[in-house]
């Protein structure tokens, strides 16, 4: 039934992108300068999970290999390489520059130094999940270095540039600012078309099967295809002969926890620690969240800094948030 596994992944890149014509070619635009030489403003593309920002920015960064023989291109998740040091070691990692770095005793402003002074083709780096970076201003650093373009990505603008100081702000205030909306049902069933033709046997699922995928995965890419994977990997292993409907209904659950589950695995450990203590509590208010908070870390964030962990739970479904920022209360979702 699976005749190519790869496509059902969230992380390939098709050799089409639909739906995004707009994005591709705003994009495609900004970043068209590189292939003359020049140099290119930082872009922020953003909006909900599930959305194609992450694939499509490694599609034009695929694309624009075909035209820039010396291009080097790096991606990094910043939710995993969080700080300065990481995600600097990631960079310089994509040319070749790490071979006498070690993690635990080179100082940080040596990575930045030698990135500083790379000298080879144009750089267009993507950082994704930009708003977890710990430590903002690298992103200035970063933006001063005339070979390095940037494509940052992040769900909600404000947490990208909110905790810039002014001085910072005001030198990334020229950022292309690109924002993605979630994707139609039609929309998702077509994307949905296309994986299941690349990667599954001819006729084992219908277009109204792949609208009641579409019906429970309410606009996020990424859960439609985990559940197409997931009921075609239980077709398969079940020896049927097509994806039924009680095939797609009986892994929804299972395939949503999945997501949930790699989301989980991807905190930080201030972010962690906050989980843990909604889903003990089950339900608890922001004044005592923190407090318990304060007591089980040795070096706790700013009140401001863990209200934007908690923004990042909420969006990503971990968490429920009710009420306006005076009168909030944080659940836990069972």
């Amino acid at each position: 039934m699976i005749t190519d596994a790869r496509v059902l992944q969230q992380e390939f890149i098709p050799k089409e992108v639909q739906h995004r014509d707009s994005e591709v070619n705003y994009l495609s635009s900004i970043l068209d300068p590189i292939t003359q030489g020049e140099s290119v403003e930082p872009t922020l593309l953003y909006g909900p999970s599930g959305v194609g920002k992450t694939c499509i920015a490694q599609f034009l960064l695929e694309e624009l290999r075909r035209s820039v023989v010396d291009l080097n291109t790096q991606y990094v998740n910043c939710w995993e390489d969080y700080t300065r040091f990481k995600t600097l070691y990631e960079l310089l990692d994509g040319v070749e520059k790490t071979v006498d770095i070690h993690r635990q005793s080179t100082p940080r402003d040596v990575l930045l130094d030698r990135l500083r002074g790379y000298t080879g083709g144009p750089y267009v780096v993507i950082l994704d999940e930009v708003d977890q970076l710990q430590d903002k201003e690298l992103l200035y650093d970063l933006h001063r270095i005339q070979p390095l373009t940037l494509i940052l990505i992040a769900n909600r603008e404000e947490d990208v540039f909110s905790p810039l100081d002014e001085r910072l702000h005001s030198r990334l205030r020229n950022t292309n600012r690109i924002h993605f909306t979630p994707y139609s049902n039609d929309e998702i069933v077509s994307i949905l078309q296309d994986r299941a033709r690349w990667g599954l046997d001819e006729n084992v699922i219908t277009e109204a099967e792949l609208h009641e995928i579409a019906d429970y995965s309410t606009g996020d890419a990424r859960v439609a295809i985990g559940i197409l994977r997931k009921a075609a990997r239980t077709a398969q292993q079940e020896s049927a002969d097509r994806i039924t409907s009680e095939i797609i209904a009986g892994v929804v659950s299972e395939a949503k926890l999945e997501i949930e589950q790699q989301t989980i695995s991807q905190l930080t450990p201030h972010q962690r620690v906050l989980y843990d203590i909604i889903h003990e509590e089950g339900q608890v208010d922001p004044p005592v969240l923190y407090q318990k908070y304060q007591n089980r870390v040795e070096d706790p964030k700013t009140q401001r800094t863990v209200r934007n962990y908690l923004a990042k739970l909420d969006h990503y479904n971990l968490i429920e948030a009710d009420g306006n920022t005076k009168s909030r209360t944080y659940r836990a979702i069972a």
